[in-house]
């Protein structure tokens, strides 16, 4: 009986749109790691494909990478099932303890971290890789949520503001050094999200975020103008500024861009089909099963396959600031709160440098995008999300 009840008490529209989200990923990644170089070998023509036993020849003999990624999604479950067991009420408690190991965890990369397209992002343990900047994420909307709400009603000035800042600031410029700067963004979103909502001046909020963002693009501009430091590589710094003319390096920097354009722009309202999207099938665009998941999913399933995902990330979103509003407390409000923002920004950010209106930093596409750490990170937020819904009032077992 008590779990019956607890069942009713979670937000099962929150819960199926996370599965509808998984499962249209689990089938694009499928298609996207799928390894093309064997059609050369047999000399398949490329009107074969759309056979339909060539298509299943296809699709599963990347198996594997579907598999692990249901996996991944399988362990966070459990892990979004422990989250949601303890009351979110007691995780003030750990907060200093949190805190701390998020900043050994995060220094650990530097020490001992596996280096991957330039960065030294991931540790292995046991055979096992994470990536503990994802981690760090969550660590740090439990963390903040309990620094802010200590001092709701105190957040009136700059001065009482630095030590929020220097709170985020001390995680996130030891990611910076790896670096990744994508992740390292995701926490200023963090932040700022969060500092809306813990009752925090509006004004005083905006005139921060717009001033340091003014500041950046006039660190950027002196830099490429006069030539002055910048704390990035010029790589990270191409990368940032490629979106405003990814022509400009059609087969540099605006590789990925440019690929990603053509195999969005190509595929009409239906899409080309499942395996039949050309920029994937002759390899055109790159690193499409994580960062430009995005773009093979809109040549194989049009222009309607990326509203239905979008719709869906639509109604997530709903439901978790719905979760944040209705909140029994003000630490559950900036939980739920710090949630929206981590994926709201990753939303924007993946689909936007898809498209070329944001700038390419890597981030993946929530519970779509190929990847453990990312996967297991999302379903503990989600964890956290159903955590403060199920408590938004005193339930009876």
């Amino acid at each position: 009986m008590g779990t019956r009840r607890l069942v009713k008490s979670l937000d099962l529209t929150l819960i199926g749109t996370t599965g509808l989200i998984v499962a249209m990923g689990l089938i694009t990644v499928g298609s996207a790691s799928t390894d093309f170089g064997w059609l050369a070998q047999q000399g398949v023509d490329m009107d074969k494909l759309q056979d339909s036993n060539v298509l299943q020849r296809l699709f599963w003999m990347n198996k594997e990478i579907m598999f692990k990624q249901l996996l991944w999604f399988l362990m966070g479950l459990v892990a979004m099932a422990a989250v949601l067991y303890i009351p979110y009420d007691d995780w003030p408690k750990y907060t200093k303890h949190l805190y701390v190991l998020n900043l050994i965890m995060l220094g650990a990369v530097l020490v001992m971290g596996h280096a991957a397209g330039g960065a030294e992002r991931w540790i292995n343990i046991g055979g096992f890789r994470f990536q503990p900047s994802e981690f760090a994420k969550i660590i740090i909307i439990i963390t903040l949520a309990d620094f802010l709400s200590k001092r709701e009603g105190q957040l009136r000035n700059i001065k009482e503001l630095i030590p929020c800042f220097i709170f985020v600031s001390v995680p996130m410029l030891i990611i910076v050094v790896q670096p990744d700067l994508g992740t390292s963004l995701v926490f200023i979103a963090i932040m700022f999200s969060m500092l809306f909502m813990a009752s925090t001046r509006i004004t005083l909020v905006l005139g921060v975020f717009f001033s340091g963002l003014a500041a950046a693009i006039g660190l950027v501009w002196s830099h490429l103008r006069f030539g002055t430091w910048l704390p990035l590589e010029e790589y990270q710094l191409k990368r940032l500024t490629i979106f405003l003319d990814p022509s400009s390096d059609p087969l540099g920097a605006g590789y990925h861009v440019v690929q990603s354009q053509i195999a969005i722009g190509s595929s009409g309202l239906w899409g080309k089909g499942l395996l039949c999207g050309t920029q994937s099938f002759l390899e055109f665009l790159p690193i499409r099963h994580t960062d430009f998941i995005f773009s093979v999913l809109a040549e194989e399933f049009g222009f309607l396959g990326a509203i239905a995902l979008l719709l869906l990330y639509g109604i997530f979103l709903y439901r978790a600031v719905r979760i944040a509003a209705e909140a029994k407390d003000t630490y559950g409000t900036l939980l739920a709160t710090g949630v929206v923002g981590m994926i709201t920004f990753h939303i924007l950010v993946n689909v936007g440098m898809a498209v070329s209106i944001m700038p390419v930093t890597g981030l993946p596409l929530p519970l779509f995008s190929y990847g453990g750490s990312h996967m297991i990170t999302n379903m503990i937020a989600i964890g956290i999300l159903l955590n403060v819904y199920l408590r938004r009032q005193k339930i009876i077992f």
